[in-house]
């Protein structure tokens, strides 16, 4: 089974600074019948404009992931952390019992633009850590890449949650395939570009749940963009 979520149809605040699509309910866009995936809480696409940002601000309990598309986002937390994420880059950040940090476009004249992803954690009270990692996907465009999973496995940033997800960077004409086992799920997020995923178009700022199906199996129309869930 294959439920497409469609870029129009997910909620939205332009804040002037701030111009965010929300797959999921988040803040004050609230759908009941779209509150998450398994696991998957948040995908909310963010542009924030130059010199602009999230200012200190707290989460708990969440495991949040950023994934920079275009531009880059600069990173301060309160266990101590300062960093930018670009592109290529995938920023780990598990709140735990409680972290503060802010999130700030890191040019004076471009805007940033990027996935801001939250999980729910299969344990709560973890001690709050970060992790931040280069990928670099567009170096080896049509090819899945790991780069988050609760084992940290193939040099991963580990996630508290049994949730493998994948990048891709596909020109057009490449397919990729991805095994589904048993009782497992996934989610195709269409960052850039367009697709056929199992056969139906998905076009930018597209989603699709998927359940029970053996294979997930995504070729590009045009250059494009990817990440892919593989849940519990």
């Amino acid at each position: 089974m294959l439920t497409i979520r469609k870029a129009e149809d997910r909620g939205h605040a332009n804040h002037g600074w701030l111009n965010t699509y929300h797959t999921f309910s988040f803040a004050n866009y609230y759908e009941p019948k779209h509150m998450g995936f398994r696991a998957l809480r948040v995908i909310n696409e963010d542009r924030v404009s130059p010199g602009n940002g999230f200012g200190t601000h707290g989460h708990k309990n969440m495991e949040i992931i950023t994934y920079v598309l275009e531009g880059a986002l600069e990173h301060k937390d309160s266990i101590g952390t300062g960093s930018v994420i670009q592109p290529g880059e995938v920023q780990r950040m598990s709140a735990g019992t409680g972290i503060l940090h802010s999130e700030f476009n890191h040019s004076k004249s471009e805007s940033v633009h990027f996935l801001q992803i939250w999980l729910l954690p299969e344990k709560e009270g973890l001690p709050p850590s970060y992790e931040q990692r280069n990928f670099s996907p567009a170096k080896t465009p049509g090819k899945l890449h790991l780069v988050a999973a609760r084992d940290g496995r193939d040099a991963a940033v580990t996630v508290h949650q049994d949730v493998d997800l994948y990048a891709a960077v596909l020109e057009p004409g490449d397919r990729v395939s991805h095994s589904l086992q048993p009782q497992r799920h996934a989610w195709v997020q269409v960052a850039r570009g367009a697709i056929t995923l199992n056969g139906l178009s998905l076009d930018k700022g597209d989603g699709a749940a998927i359940s029970e199906e053996t294979d997930v199996v995504i070729e590009a129309t045009t250059d494009a963009e990817i990440l892919l869930f593989d849940l519990a």
